[in-house]
């Protein structure tokens, strides 16, 4: 019998740095599913190779960081939230605000993730208003789900009473002027979040 190939020794700082760069944000769990110890998050730490930036995410030292980079951590953080609101404006370039938090949707049911190292705040949505109307992005090989320019202009109306009416309606002319969303897109979430009746005159301004 031919003896078997020998497998090559792992290299686990490698392999945790090649994790770092693929990922971009790196999560402790992303160790455990390659087999690695969390250890060697706090050795290549210490050696200046990753740089921790709030609980249990890294990112490599010399990694290019993006103008979304927030989103990328609160992303790994809650992977099963929806960017949504002021957020998803500025993301789709449909506000002049520079929101302070990342807005996060959560199903109304959810557990709320306690999260206080970055700038985070929540909103609940139930049903379609949650699952509807949202569409995946990768910001630094973090997978995020955002929420369309329609829906999220529907939503404005939705919450115009916590971020004002006139943001609703800034978000409603630059989104239209920029061809982001058609009337029909528009009426259909607006059904949804059911706010077609607080939307209409807007709508007809607009035809």
């Amino acid at each position: 019998m031919s003896p078997s190939p020998r497998h090559p020794p792992r290299n686990p700082t490698q392999e945790v740095t090649d994790l770092a760069r693929a990922r971009g944000v790196l999560r402790a769990r992303d160790l455990d599913e390659q087999g690695l110890a969390r250890e060697y998050l706090s050795r290549l730490t210490a050696r200046g190779v990753l740089v921790r930036e709030s609980r249990g995410l890294y990112r490599l030292e010399q990694a290019d960081i993006s103008q979304h980079h927030t989103l990328a951590q609160v992303g790994a953080r809650i992977p099963g939230g929806v960017l949504c609101l002021l957020t998803a404006l500025r993301f789709h370039g449909m506000t002049t605000l520079f929101p302070s938090e990342v807005w996060v949707a959560i199903s109304g049911k959810a557990w709320r993730p306690v999260i206080r190292d970055l700038p985070v705040r929540f909103v609940r949505f139930s049903g379609q208003a949650f699952a509807a109307g949202h569409a995946p992005h990768t910001v630094e090989g973090v997978s995020l789900r955002i929420t369309t320019p329609a829906k999220t202009v529907a939503d404005c109306f939705k919450f115009r009473n916590k971020l004002g009416l006139d943001v609703a309606l800034e978000a409603l002319r630059e989104g239209w002027h920029a061809r982001r969303f058609t009337l029909d897109e528009l009426w259909g979430f607006a059904q949804v979040d059911r706010v077609a009746r607080v939307l209409r005159p807007y709508l007809e301004s607009l035809e």
